[in-house]
């Protein structure tokens, strides 16, 4: 696929997430089938550049290009030096933010906040295009602030004319959060509309899903969010059923703990073996969600206070589990109790 200037493997995205979209998980998803993974948002406020968080979520080191930044932020001048950091330190996509949900993010007007002032998007865009003149700028959106403002078509126009050189869209409103379904009708008004390059997210979480999607949207590629944490294969199992309209088979209880011990040092290299031990428990609960007799190791493992003891407990939960079986087993009373914000979907 040729997107805004460059050859990728195909039209499946990583979205951002925050806490999530590191390094280590965009590698992973990219040798798991994505075309293109989109950072965790990095802020625009200069004041924190030095600081130990922007500076992982700026680490591209060794990372399959094209490298894609996405910056957060409500002051045109401090975005547009934001993006030219950013693609002074590698990043050969900047993507602006103004999909964000999270309170925290609204609260100070950035994110999807913005969508309820037209003008301010309009400011935000030409500066930062106009910043980084030879780099692509992207768009990530919402339909709107809520059902009753859905203003995404505005948007597109006034991206479209800030010279933003594609279009994301989750197909909700900010004040649906990540509650009721996408709205694939809304996204195709915007593909239909659309002069730029158009990206449908929200909802997409089997092979089936993304091709109904394509097909009801007409968009020029997909982003996946949550559905790939724990997941990455996902790209694969979507990448073969667009293409062949088969199904890949399940992966066996072997390959999924092998992903998972090669992404948990990952972690532990890229944030320190303290750091990396907490990080780990989140994505150690998204891989073992569905597994049989999850839920009692994930509480047991959520207590383990370093890498051997972690390492170690991964290593008995799946030995054990491919002594009954060595396909993913699925039990359906298992749940995934992780509410919290990060991992959402920029």
């Amino acid at each position: 696929m040729e997107f805004v200037g460059f050859s990728l493997r195909n039209n499946l995205f990583v979205a951002p997430m925050a806490g999530v979209t590191d390094r280590p998980f965009r590698q992973l998803c990219k040798k798991m089938g994505a075309g293109l993974a989109v950072s965790e948002m990095v802020t625009s406020n200069s004041l924190l550049y030095g600081s130990a968080k922007t500076q992982r979520r700026a680490n591209h080191d060794g990372e399959v290009k094209p490298i894609s930044v996405q910056i957060a932020g409500s002051v045109p001048k401090m975005m547009a030096d934001a993006a030219r950091h950013n693609v002074e330190r590698g990043a050969q996509i900047i993507d602006i933010n103004m999909g964000c949900p999270a309170k925290k993010i609204c609260n100070v007007m950035a994110g999807s906040a913005l969508l309820k002032d037209e003008t301010l998007v309009g400011q935000i865009l030409e500066a930062v295009v106009q910043a980084v003149p030879e780099t692509p700028v992207t768009l990530k959106i919402r339909t709107g602030w809520d059902k009753t403002s859905r203003n995404a078509l505005n948007i597109l126009k006034i991206a479209e004319q800030s010279g933003i050189r594609a279009l994301a869209v989750h197909g909700r409103t900010r004040a649906c959060g990540y509650t009721g379904h996408a709205e694939y009708e809304t996204i195709a008004e915007i593909k239909a509309a659309a002069q730029i390059p158009v990206i449908a997210n929200g909802d997409i979480t089997s092979p089936e899903k993304a091709k109904h999607v394509l097909d009801v949207t007409g968009v020029d590629a997909l982003m996946i969010g949550r559905a790939a944490q724990g997941r990455p294969w996902l790209f694969r199992e979507i990448e073969h059923f667009l293409a062949t309209g088969t199904h890949l088979p399940p992966p066996r209880v072997s390959e999924i703990h092998a992903i998972l011990l090669a992404h948990l040092d990952d972690l532990y290299a890229f944030y320190g073996v303290e750091t990396g031990v907490r990080v780990a428990r989140k994505h150690i609960s998204w891989y073992t969600k569905g597994l049989v007799g999850s839920a009692a190791f994930r509480h047991h493992m959520n207590l383990l206070p370093d890498v051997a003891t972690q390492q170690g407990a991964v290593n008995t939960f799946f030995l054990s589990l491919a002594e009954h079986s060595e396909h993913l087993r699925y039990d359906p009373t298992d749940n995934n109790n992780s509410n919290d914000s990060e991992g959402l979907a920029a």
